[in-house]
């Protein structure tokens, strides 16, 4: 078989230019439209990549800004809720204090008012007594009861121990002015007498002596000199009454406080009574007022 170089050829440049036609207006536009697809997909896939780590970014921001605004929101909670127990326990404490200030007053003046009652009570108690005592030795003896309290104070006088004596002996003899007898009743001359002889047979000399009445003695009769006083007071009874009746309640309220009480004998409760009811006999007084 004979080859037909003249076809070959022309094959040949056909096909040559068949490739050259496709690679020039079919290939190339379409590797430019698949390089401008990759192209633009790239640029897309970038865009959405820059968004997405910008959006990224503002979460990130704004989550940060969240735990910020927690983290300020649970401080001023803390600190609000801190103040407020401090202000509560200010307000508690001022009105605990308050409280302990009120019942301290209203106990000092509950005191007072017991204070003031038992003084009230002790005085009318005194004259009462006092107005019962005279009452009764002005019926039962011939002498009033300012001559025996005159006749106590001059017996109490006489039977004066050394060192008192020596005392207001020294008293007298440097006095300026006369000795004063206070007595809660006026003297009869008498009486007057009577006590200026004990005086002056007591301390062996002439002791000048100036009588006053002074009321608040209640039954009583006294002698200052020079800072020595010699007193006698009927006083001195309730005084050792009070005291035994103050010993008595205490007792009585001993068994009170506990949790079982026991009741004592009616017998011993008399006993406790008379005890207590039974005033010592007073002693003369001899101090500086």
């Amino acid at each position: 078989m004979l080859i037909d170089w003249f076809t070959v050829g022309a094959q040949a440049l056909n096909f040559i230019i068949l490739v050259w036609l496709l690679k020039r207006f079919l290939y190339k536009p379409i590797l430019n439209a698949v390089d401008a697809r990759e192209k633009r997909i790239a640029a897309e896939l970038a865009d959405a990549d820059a968004k997405k780590a910008e959006a990224q970014k503002e979460r990130d921001d704004y989550q940060h800004k969240n735990e910020e605004f927690d983290q300020q929101r649970a401080a001023l909670l803390s600190k609000a809720t801190d103040e407020v127990k401090a202000e509560r326990q200010r307000l508690l404490d001022d009105a605990r204090k308050a409280a302990d200030a009120l019942s301290a007053k209203r106990q000092e003046a509950l005191r007072s008012d017991a204070q003031n009652l038992n003084q009230a009570i002790r005085r009318r108690t005194q004259q009462e007594v006092f107005a019962i005592a005279r009452k009764a030795l002005t019926d039962l003896a011939t002498a009033s009861l300012e001559e025996r309290v005159s006749e106590a104070f001059i017996r109490r006088l006489r039977t004066i121990d050394g060192k008192a004596k020596e005392g207001i002996a020294a008293a007298l003899k440097t006095a300026s002015e006369p000795a004063v007898m206070r007595s809660a009743f006026d003297l009869p001359e008498a009486q007057r007498a009577a006590i200026q002889k004990a005086l002056n047979e007591t301390f062996s000399a002439e002791v000048p002596v100036r009588f006053e009445t002074a009321p608040d003695l209640i039954s009583g009769i006294e002698l200052t000199t020079n800072g020595q006083k010699i007193a006698w007071s009927i006083a001195d009874y309730l005084a050792s009454l009070e005291k035994g009746v103050g010993e008595l309640l205490k007792e009585k309220d001993k068994p009170e406080a506990k949790a079982e009480p026991k009741p004592e004998p009616k017998v011993t409760q008399k006993t406790e009574a008379k005890t207590a009811s039974k005033p010592e006999e007073p002693k003369l007084e001899t101090q500086r007022p």
